[in-house]
């Protein structure tokens, strides 16, 4: 069983992916995490240098690889749905899971993080509003799974997984 944890940035996707993989014994991977450690290089100055473009297209070949791994959990990149062949990649080769965040979730949780280049805009809000317009449609109709993370704990969220997961396999 592939676990892929598909939402915007900052809806908890590493965080709630690494105990998800725990409770599960699952194995855990990060896309954006191992395109880091691949190029040496953190996203921030992948954008920088090969533009949004360049940065996922990286994402496309390191989502191949991993969605093709047995038993993992898989925290994806916010923008990976934007891309008809990654849909397809995370809805053919295991359960998809959306995490839900609100946009003032999503500034409390970014306000000081540097890192993120999307965001590193004179206007965080309206740029987050724009995302999610954009982005919200595509992850509802690749989820199996939907669940929002506004101020539940970790543990809560990993709990209605399993159930959910549970729920899913009885049918």
């Amino acid at each position: 069983m592939n676990i892929f944890l598909i939402g915007p940035m900052a809806a908890g996707k590493s965080t709630i992916g690494k105990a998800l993989a725990k409770t599960l014994k699952l194995q855990f991977f990060d896309s954006d995490a191992e395109i880091e450690k691949r190029c040496g290089a953190d996203i921030a100055w992948i954008f920088d240098v090969e533009g949004e473009q360049g940065f996922r297209q990286r994402e496309t070949a390191i989502l191949d690889e991993l969605t093709n791994k047995k038993g993992i959990v898989l925290a994806t990149g916010g923008g990976v749905v934007l891309a008809s062949g990654n849909r397809s990649m995370l809805g053919g080769r295991g359960i998809v899971i959306y995490l839900q965040a609100s946009v003032e979730q999503q500034l409390a949780r970014t306000e000081k993080d540097k890192k993120r280049p999307l965001l590193q805009t004179d206007n965080p809000r309206l740029r987050l509003e724009s995302l999610h317009k954009q982005r919200s449609p595509l992850y509802e109709e690749l989820a199996d799974i939907i669940l929002r993370t506004n101020s539940h704990s970790i543990h809560s969220v990993v709990s209605d997984i399993v159930k959910q997961l549970d729920d899913l396999k009885g049918k």
